[in-house]
């Protein structure tokens, strides 16, 4: 696993001191254990914005054109200013990956309390915050997630999961690939894929069996959606299980080391043992030449091993 994902993210959560009060809200996952293994993009659109720190809190007020970016104290409406900003930052935004701030006004992605105009007690939670709300409409594909719903392991396995699959792609057709390199992408991702969205699998297919007559820019953006939208969809026990079993069926074994694995497999999909367990024991007995194309799939190290992220039962 050679791509190395480059990930924007609030700089606050990265330790840097440009939060509202002068701090920040370093996070122990992102700034400890993921760190060596991605590039950071630091990004704070407030001080961007030259908004200083320590400074003014924001908030969302409603309006009639939706809503508006405000200070808290002075009523001074940033709206255009930071849509203006995350326009910008958009279209030449070029990651795998996106961590924002949670809560907050303007990088939130769920939950952003909407105040009446002039302020007031919220009238609604359900918002986006102003500078997030651009970026993710722009990018509807890119892995995101803020670092508060990282904290459930699941959701963290499916982002990592996924800023290094989107890594690995853009790491190919950034290069000078032929025809051939993006058949054998799609071969190593085949299980992988699978496991989050057969009929997206399906689709990228056809866009591969068509890979030496269409042009190759166009190829690429076809093979590039049809990829990002597959692992947009959450990985579920059932395909998994289906996926695993799939590949026990590409492997030579005898009865007894089948019964394990069958054993385990099942463990698996009853809640008693994390996805780590059979992929672990399937790639153990994958060893050896005629077991080539199961050992090199890349769901079974998905992303790099050190960061134990199916260790989880699942629910």
């Amino acid at each position: 696993m050679t791509a190395r994902p480059r990930i924007a993210v609030s700089s606050c959560l990265l330790g840097e001191l440009v939060r509202f009060n002068g701090g920040h809200s370093r996070d122990r996952f992102l700034s400890g254990a993921l760190d060596p293994f991605v590039d950071w993009v630091r990004i704070c659109p407030e001080m961007e914005l030259g908004l200083g720190t320590p400074r003014e809190t924001l908030r969302l007020e409603r309006s009639p054109d939706g809503p508006r970016l405000m200070t808290r104290t002075t009523g001074v409406d940033l709206t255009g200013r930071m849509t203006a900003l995350a326009r910008a930052r958009s279209a030449a935004l070029d990651v795998d990956g996106y961590v924002f701030k949670s809560r907050s006004p303007s990088c939130g992605l769920h939950g952003i309390p909407l105040h009446p105009e002039g302020g007031g007690r919220p009238v609604g939670k359900r918002n986006r915050g102003a500078f997030a709300s651009v970026v993710t409409d722009a990018h509807p594909l890119l892995p995101v997630e803020d670092e508060g719903r990282l904290n459930d392991a699941l959701l963290r396995e499916s982002f990592v999961e996924r800023v290094f699959a989107h890594a690995r792609l853009r790491e190919l057709l950034d290069g000078e690939w032929r025809p051939a390199d993006l058949v054998a992408f799609h071969a190593r991702h085949k299980m992988q894929i699978l496991a989050h969205d057969p009929v997206h699998y399906r689709e990228a297919g056809r866009v591969v069996a068509r890979a030496g007559v269409r042009p190759r820019q166009e190829l690429g953006a076809d093979y590039a959606r049809a990829f990002r939208s597959a692992l947009a969809t959450k990985a579920t026990v059932g395909r998994n299980v289906n996926v695993l079993q799939h590949c026990m069926g590409m492997i030579t074994l005898d009865p007894a080391r089948r019964a394990d694995l069958v054993e385990v497999i099942e463990s698996y999909q009853a809640g008693r043992v994390p996805l780590s367990v059979p992929t672990t024991l399937l790639r153990h007995h994958a060893r050896g030449q005629p077991a080539a194309y199961v050992r090199d799939q890349t769901y079974f190290l998905p992303f790099p091993e050190a960061l134990r992220l199916r260790n989880h039962v699942p629910a």
